[in-house]
């Protein structure tokens, strides 16, 4: 019986897992999203849950217990910074865990843990940084596009000159190349049995 078990061992001996789980969370932090088997990807979960936590309490104590388990610096100054101010209102459940497939060669159910967007109820809109206008490159390749049209048509009337052969006909591409001599059959020599 399991009774008031509250961890997943995974077949691993201590070190091997707490290593893996360390690993898996690093790299979701980084990522914000990554595959693994269901049972670990329960267990990822927490713990990304009590990293985002630590990084919305943001004082010297909470750094310090992040970098316990996350093995980046740079991954952990995402999470007091980006992560942090992503999820300042949410109370909790920064991630969701979503079953995906069977693994092929052994079957496991795998599972995509990721975090959950920005779009998802995390920050309001008003503190999101103004998104640059959709039309503003347009106008920039508009003013280039007003030049080309004079260096499209010259063009055009080079090629015309040019694929035309004295008698009026297009010249295709593989009609001026040379075809490829046929290859020389290798001659077989069959070995014989020397008798006895």
């Amino acid at each position: 019986m399991r009774h008031r078990v509250h961890v997943r061992k995974l077949s691993r001996t201590t070190a091997h897992r707490l290593a893996m789980y360390r690993n898996l969370v690093t790299s979701l932090l980084e990522h914000e999203q990554v595959e693994a088997t269901d049972a670990k990807a329960k267990e990822v979960r927490r713990l990304a849950d009590r990293m985002i936590t630590l990084g919305k309490r943001g004082d010297l104590h909470a750094r310090r217990r992040a970098l316990r388990v996350i093995r980046s610096r740079d991954v952990a100054a995402k999470v007091f910074g980006e992560l942090a101010e992503r999820f300042r209102t949410r109370a909790g459940g920064y991630t969701r865990v979503m079953k995906t497939r069977f693994r092929v060669g052994d079957a496991a159910p795998m599972s995509l843990v990721a975090l959950l967007g920005a779009d998802e109820g995390a920050a309001p809109a008003a503190e999101k940084p103004a998104a640059r206008k959709r039309g503003a490159g347009r106008a920039a390749a508009a003013a280039k596009g007003a030049k080309a049209p004079a260096k499209d048509a010259g063009k055009a009337a080079a090629r015309k000159t040019t694929s035309k052969k004295a008698g009026g006909k297009k010249r295709g591409a593989g009609a001026s190349a040379a075809k490829p001599a046929p290859r020389a059959k290798a001659k077989t020599t069959t070995r014989s049995k020397k008798g006895s």
